[in-house]
């Protein structure tokens, strides 16, 4: 075992020989969106995600789905399914089964394997004084995400979140393979700064943000953050993240948006400068 659960990095690995290792994880979660194909894409592109994150290529992946059999037709059902085999394929990742329960809410996601040339595998652990760190995606889904849910999303922004949201980080293994990266994480759940947190533990080192330079998806999300329309887990985030961040320069964005929790979010790279010309 080269990588478990304690450095809370994306995925576990595990070496085959000399040269490979194997790469897992699972991820599932309720709907965001309303449309069924739309829910099954972003759901199969943040699972892949986990493994680009470590640097590594998803292989074989097995499809996880809970839902309500007296309230989902079966027609929702299969385009959950068409969406997430979509993202799959995208990415050259066969999904070869899976397993279905009854569930009081619907939820969907994979359990995806990859394999990762051990000369490329890249763990949130790698970090190095004086690293730059870039964001491959902007900010906000989880605010934008609320804001459709209650109703208050444009169709413009909804666009755009869903579009972000189904994106693949492949990216993720380019960059390792050509050695570009020192370190990666993907920002989900726990929002930039709980994710760079882990990195920083791992790494044993500290980090600072430009607050102004951090990226939203649009002008809209802050506009939805002046109106109150933050999901718990943002919030929650933001308590969290009092206690680990300095805040007294702080001047934009909204500290929420560093906190926001993101659904298939982008990756957070700390990449040596040299790397950047």
């Amino acid at each position: 075992m080269l990588v478990n659960s304690h450095t809370f990095d994306d995925a576990g690995v595990y070496r085959l020989d000399r040269h490979r290792a194997l790469v897992q994880t699972v991820d599932f979660f309720t709907p965001i969106v309303d449309d069924p194909f739309a829910y099954g894409q972003i759901a199969a592109a943040n699972a892949l995600s986990d493994v680009f994150a470590m640097g590594g290529r998803p292989v074989t992946a097995l499809n996880i789905m809970g839902f309500p059999a007296d309230l989902i037709p079966p027609k929702t059902i299969t385009s959950i399914l068409r969406g997430g085999h979509k993202k799959a394929a995208e990415v050259g990742c066969a999904i070869i089964g899976g397993h279905t329960i009854r569930n009081p809410e619907p939820i969907y996601g994979l359990a995806v394997t990859g394999i990762v040339d051990l000369r490329h595998m890249m763990t949130n652990g790698n970090a190095r004084h004086g690293d730059l760190l870039v964001l491959t995606k902007p900010l906000g889904t989880g605010i934008a995400t609320t804001a459709i849910k209650r109703g208050l999303c444009s169709r413009m922004l909804e666009r755009k979140v869903i579009s972000l949201m189904s994106k693949i980080n492949s990216v993720g293994a380019k960059l390792a393979e050509k050695k570009l990266v020192r370190a990666t994480i993907d920002i989900t759940g726990f929002g930039l700064l709980g994710h760079l947190g882990s990195m920083c533990r791992a790494s044993e080192v500290s980090a600072e943000i430009f607050s102004n330079r951090t990226p939203a998806i649009d002008d809209e999300v802050l506009a939805l953050i002046a109106r109150d329309c933050i999901p718990g887990g943002s919030r929650d985030n933001l308590k969290t993240a009092n206690s680990i961040v300095d805040w007294r320069k702080t001047t934009s964005p909204p500290r929420v948006l560093l906190t926001d929790a993101q659904t298939s979010g982008g990756l957070l790279l700390a990449v040596a400068p040299s790397r950047l010309n």
